[in-house]
């Protein structure tokens, strides 16, 4: 592996860096060296991961190394050891020049990301570099318990509060072993993540949650998930210590919205009278022992073991403080607009002082609340909701717990409190009080119960509590901060390194559109005021149908919300557009909940790795979960669609009031600090939300995919200056629909052909998967299976080009569940809806596109699988050359005088005696040719103006007319496509208008056609007839004409 000089450290890396990855791992070292924060964009894909663990990792080995050298220095008496090398150039700046060091004062770096999913990818990472570091991954019992009597437990309050029971008690096998195993050099010395550490423990028998929290004590990097840090009661809970540390948060586009929710809460009625009743509950079985005439300390004794020593006053004081403070939150009249009464941060105290809870009581009033909890929680028998009492614990820790610096509360109260605002307002959720309204009749009014809601709109709060513990440096990364001045401000520390990194691809490898009308012209919008009208759906739908056939393999469409995604496809499925889209690409859509996502998106990965199908299509949310950690590299996202600016609801509350208080901060003006206006907050939520949806599609460097912002709103100079920095100079704004769609396909032929074959990926080992193994030539998820291009894969098989002919009956398919079973479904679906595939649909269809030598094996083919052939006929195989020689024979026959084109196109007289390719009326002999069989039904303009009508005819026949004066081959096909795409069935008349394509355009047309249909014998079967007319017109002598149609270009 190389080793890299950066900034006086040597950096071990798997392989030589690009430029963009030596600048990002010198920022990260001028942080760590220099004790300041840093914030860092790199595109998904740049390596970003590694650079992070390799330049971190390889500057605490330089640390480590100069106050070895120091303390070799200090024992040799100032005499060189190294005569080459002498002290001085171990240099001082990693150890903080001339102050006194030693080896327990090396940063212990803390690793957050997102999620624990994207902490297992970064865990990979580090196995795939020299370094070996004591680590240990921080997690949830949720996640890391084996205990299978805490595993059996609903709620994960109960969990931890009967694991607490059993480690006091030490009643739990797996707890007492952690002593013992947490020094073993094997388990020590392993790169774990939370898989690895729960097989571990299942294989030694050991508690995974507790050897984590050993193993830290020891570690020299600690993986954890960002609430972790932010959290203030998961801080204390963890016990992780910040002095010193060096604080890196991955995929850091959440911090923001994480630091403030971490410091947020919402208490709803539902809470309040769950906890009191929990407490009830306790009290009454109290009191019923009493009179049975046995003491309050007899109870405390035998109380379960689960510590409960309180005796009934106090449990009576608990439940005396949740009736006041419900009281207090219920007694607020509300405004008749019912947008509730917003109050400074600083009531939040006043509000709780009615309550008896105040800086002096909270400390015993959330320990007797805990001890009922544990105690609830650990009782056998009826499990009783102790949810609530544990949240109204926690609140009080939240409202109480803030760790000012050294100061007096009152100044902890009156500057900290400005971030905070205190909002009461009416539930809407009714329906849960209902069920116990009633029993509490003494305690809460009969009317609407209120919402107590406390929110933070600063994400500075969070940053600035983790400073004052202490940390070394602060490093924020991801692959979508931009726009980084915005990002800054609202974290409200300082950032003196800063980078906005490149990407590693070519031009090649992306196509960025904004697409501001649909095919049919109508301009596309999802603001407030047209997301539902039905023209502006339509036109959204047959928008994304054209997308579906132009795009490969996977397409990602990504909804403002998921009120606008419900609707538009409900939309959808009543008019038709939804089946359009299954026919090219079957359709997946993102549920709310988490339950069934797995197995939607399985069957989005099984739909796309089918080398029998045209790929799918996957319907999703901005900020929902397929936009933030899941990776579509390859063949999983060839294309990603965005269909509107997913700004936050402008009439929620909490979205009102953030605005308000950075407006209030902005005319405030603190020296030295810059906030954002609201509005300026507002657009950067949208455009973040965008920039992280367009993240999915090019995952590393090798990758390639178009970006299409389906969006007027996008053609803004202000909305394109919000995008990335690496998408911003390919850009591209269109007009019309058609050339959009003619420069995509082109774009993806090319792509095709010049960019390697990616390797089919486990849909397993890679769902998951953020930007790891970032420049890997192809994916990072080896396989032997290997999807082929579009180029190399040919008509081999059916299958791959005929719809209907994958349709199987459920029977076939009977052992399959989960991902399987949602594709059969569509699949049954579809052939419900659809009309039975008859020999007559194949040849008018497919069959006339299939070769002469070919038609013969297409027609037995279709009997064998479909029981219909498609009247196959001897003549229908004549070879190229019979062909033509009939071919003249026939234009012979139709000779007539020339007739000099005319001024305005007259389609009636030009098109509908249209010669031997085309025509099957009058008393013009039938050509004996192959093309004749599918064309022979109607006239061609006949065919047009039914399927388009006269308008659009007129339109399409005075691009031709242009064309043929002109030669202007771009502007007509653009009209055309545009005209011929917005339906399906239209697109066989477009692959019908070939004839009318001049013969030095035919191959360009006829890809098109290929990009657009899927079907690769388009391209042949034009260059057949285009090389066949060019014979035919060579040998007519000057002073004779073609038919119509052919002097229509002469």
């Amino acid at each position: 592996m190389p080793l890299i000089k950066l900034r006086g450290v040597t950096v071990d890396f798997p392989f030589t860096p690009y430029p963009c990855q030596e600048d990002y791992m010198s920022k990260v070292i001028e942080c760590l060296q220099n004790k300041v924060n840093g914030v860092l964009e790199s595109p998904t894909g740049t390596g970003k991961t590694l650079c992070l663990l390799c330049s971190a990792l390889g500057w605490r080995e330089h640390f480590k190394d100069t106050i070895s050298a120091r303390k070799i220095a200090e024992r040799m008496g100032g005499a060189e050891l190294f005569p080459d090398r002498p002290m001085s150039s171990w240099g001082t700046a990693a150890t903080d020049g001339d102050t006194p060091t030693y080896y327990t004062d090396i940063p212990k770096i803390i690793y957050a990301s997102r999620t624990h999913s994207q902490l297992t990818q970064v865990i990979s990472e580090l196995k795939n570099t020299s370094y070996r570091p004591k680590m240990c991954v921080l997690g949830s019992r949720e996640q890391l318990c084996i205990n299978q009597e805490v595993m059996r437990q609903e709620s994960s309050h109960v969990k931890v509060h009967m694991c607490r029971a059993k480690v006091s008690s030490r009643s739990c096998v797996f707890y007492n072993s952690v002593d013992e195993k947490s020094t073993d050099k094997e388990i020590m010395n392993s790169i774990l993540d939370v898989e690895d550490l729960v097989k571990t423990g299942k294989k030694q028998r050991v508690c995974p949650y507790y050897l984590s929290h050993a193993l830290k004590q020891h570690a020299d990097v600690i993986f954890m998930p960002y609430n972790y840090l932010l959290d203030p009661k998961s801080r204390r809970a963890h016990n992780i210590e910040l002095k010193g540390a060096v604080v890196i948060f991955d995929e850091a586009h959440n911090v923001e919205k994480m630091c403030e929710e971490s410091t947020s809460f919402d208490l709803t009625p539902y809470d309040l009278i769950s906890a009191i009743e929990a407490v009830d509950r306790l009290l009454q079985e109290q009191a019923s022992d009493i009179s049975k005439a046995d003491s309050a300390e007899d109870f405390n004794v035998e109380s379960l073991n689960s510590g409960l020593k309180l005796d009934i006053t106090t449990i009576a004081k608990i439940k005396q403080v949740l009736m006041d403070l419900e009281s207090s939150i219920n007694g607020f009249e509300m405004p008749a607009n019912s947008q509730g009464i917003t109050k400074p941060g600083s009531f939040i105290y006043e509000l709780f002082q009615t309550a008896h809870v105040n800086s002096d009581t909270k400390t015993a009033v959330v320990e007797a609340m805990e001890q009922i909890t544990g105690y609830l929680a650990g009782r056998p028998g009826v499990f009783l909701n102790t949810s609530g009492l544990q949240k109204v614990a926690d609140i009080i820790q939240l409202v109480f717990g803030a760790e000012p610096p050294e100061g007096s509360k009152k100044s902890q109260m009156g500057n900290s409190m400005k971030e905070f605002k205190v909002h009461i307002h009416p539930d809407t959720s009714n329906f849960k009080k209902k069920q116990v309204t009633d029993v509490w009749a003494s305690s809460s009014t009969k009317k609407q119960g209120n919402v107590l809601s406390y929110w933070c709109f600063s994400p500075g709060f969070s940053m600035q509590e983790l400073l004052r513990q202490g940390v070394r440096s602060i490093i924020l990364t991801s692959g979508t901060l931009s726009p980084l001045s915005s990002f800054t401000c609202e974290m409200q520390i300082p950032f003196p390194v800063s980078l906005e990194n490149p990407h590693v691809i070519q031009r090649d490898q992306i196509f960025v559109s904004i697409i501001e009308k649909g095919p049919d012209g109508v301009q596309l919008s999802t603001a407030f005021d047209r997301r539902f009208v039905p023209e502006n759906m339509s036109s959204m739908g047959n928008t994304l149908v054209n997308l579906a056939r132009v795009v490969p393999h996977g397409l990602l469409v990504f909804f403002p919300s998921y009120p606008v995604m419900d609707k538009t496809l409900e939309f959808w499925r009543a008019n038709g557009h939804a089946d359009r889209i299954e026919h090219v690409k079957p359709m997946f859509v993102e549920p709310r909940s988490k339950g069934t996502f797995t197995e939607v998106i399985d069957g989005y990965y099984d739909k796309v790795n089918d080398p029998n199908s045209s790929g799918g299509s996957f319907f999703a949310v901005c900020r929902g979960k397929a936009s933030e950690g899941l990776d579509f590299a390859d063949t999983y996202g060839r294309g990603v669609a965005i269909t509107g600016l997913p700004f936050p609801p402008r009439m929620d509350p909490r979205v009102v009031l953030k605005m308000q208080y950075l407006d209030e901060m902005c005319k405030n003006k603190i020296s030295g600090v810059k906030y954002l206006s609201g509005q300026e907050w507002y657009r950067q939520q949208a455009s973040r939300a965008v920039n992280q949806a367009i993240g999915r599609v090019i995952r590393h460097r090798e990758d390639y995919g178009a970006i299409f912002l389906c969006d007027h709103r996008f053609t803004g100079t202000e909305a394109r200056n919000q995008l990335p920095s690496w998408v911003r100079p390919y850009v591209k704004i269109y007009d019309g629909f058609g050339t959009m769609v003619r420069d995509a396909a082109h774009f993806f032929r090319t792509a095709q052909k010049t960019r390697p074959v990616p390797v089919r990926k486990e849909k397993e080992a890679c769902k998951n998967q953020a930007d790891t193994g970032p420049l890997n030539t192809g994916s990072s998820c080896p396989s032997k299976s290997v999807w082929l291009s579009d180029t190399s894969q040919k008509a081999k098989t059916l299958d791959s080009h005929i719809p209907s002919l994958k349709w199987r009956k459920l029977e076939e398919h009977s052992g399959r569940d989960g991902a399987a079973r949602l594709c059969i479904q569509y699949e049954m679906e579809m052939t419900s809806k659809r009309k039975p595939v008859t020999s007559s649909s194949f040849s008018q269809g497919l069959y006339q596109f299939i070769r002469p030598h070919h038609k013969k094996e297409f027609d037995e083919r279709c009997l064998e699988l479909t029981g219909e052939g498609c009247g196959y006929k001897q003549e229908h195989s004549l070879s190229r050359e019979e062909r033509e020689a009939l071919g003249q024979n026939t234009a012979k026959s139709e000779m007539s005088p020339v007739n000099p084109p005319s001024e305005q196109l007259n389609s009636s007289q030009q098109l509908n005696q249209g010669g031997s390719h085309l025509v099957n009326g009058g008393d013009v002999q039938k050509p004996q040719t192959s093309i004749k069989e599918g064309l022979s039904c109607s006239s061609l303009l006949s065919d047009i103006k039914q399927a388009i009508g006269a308008e659009k005819t007129r339109q399409m026949f005075l691009a031709l007319q242009a064309y043929k004066t002109s030669n202007n081959y771009e502007q007509m096909v653009s009209t055309v496509v545009s005209l011929l795409t917005e339906r399906d069935e239209d697109i066989a008349l477009l692959e019908r208008l070939s004839v009318l394509i001049r013969p030095q355009h035919r191959k360009q047309f006829g890809e098109l056609l290929k990009s657009l249909t899927g079907n690769d014998s388009v391209v042949n079967q034009n260059s057949d007839m285009g090389s066949s007319q060019l014979n035919q017109a060579s040998q007519l002598s000057a002073g004779k004409t073609q038919s119509k149609i052919s002097s229509f270009f002469s």
